[in-house]
């Protein structure tokens, strides 16, 4: 047959035809475990409601693979992995992203000064644009509401720019 020449019979065999892999799945349920422990259950479950035949597939890489394999060694506690996480998303200008991790530091023990301190480092390494935008973020995330009569403002709102 074309195209079959070299293949193995495992990428031949249709996606259900495969057989179990019981590492895989160990990742995924402690990448769960995790996941809900750090990001909250609620935020899992409307992800996992979300998902859908487009994205099922990364919706379980990210589980298996950066919850349940990267989050889950033990050569970082879960704090320093937070503030690490917040680092990077900060950096790469990940808003949403960074936005998720900010609101999960009221689950992985990391207090509002030791963020500042890492964004701070995000202004020496990464930029200060990149750290002006994660500190606005973070403002936004970590910061109580203001009293009433003295709004808010959200970064990037029209009275901002």
């Amino acid at each position: 047959m074309p195209g079959t020449r070299g293949q193995s019979a495992r990428r031949r065999r249709p996606r259900a035809a495969r057989r179990a892999d019981p590492a895989a799945d160990a990742r995924y349920a402690m990448g769960r475990r995790v996941r809900t422990e750090v990001l909250g259950a609620d935020h899992v479950a409307r992800a996992e409601a979300r998902s859908g035949p487009l994205d099922a597939e990364f919706q379980r890489f990210i589980t298996e693979v950066a919850w349940g394999s990267v989050w889950a060694r033990a050569g970082l506690d879960r704090r320093t992995r937070s503030l690490v996480t917040i680092a990077i998303l900060a950096a790469l200008g990940r808003r949403e992203e960074l936005a998720l991790h900010l609101r999960a530091t009221r689950n992985t023990g990391v207090a509002p000064a030791a963020v500042a301190e890492a964004l701070l480092h995000v202004a020496a390494y990464a930029g200060i644009p990149a750290a002006n935008t994660a500190f606005a973020v973070a403002k936004t995330e970590l910061e109580p509401a203001a009293p009433a009569g003295r709004g808010r403002r959200r970064p990037g709102s029209r009275s901002e720019r």
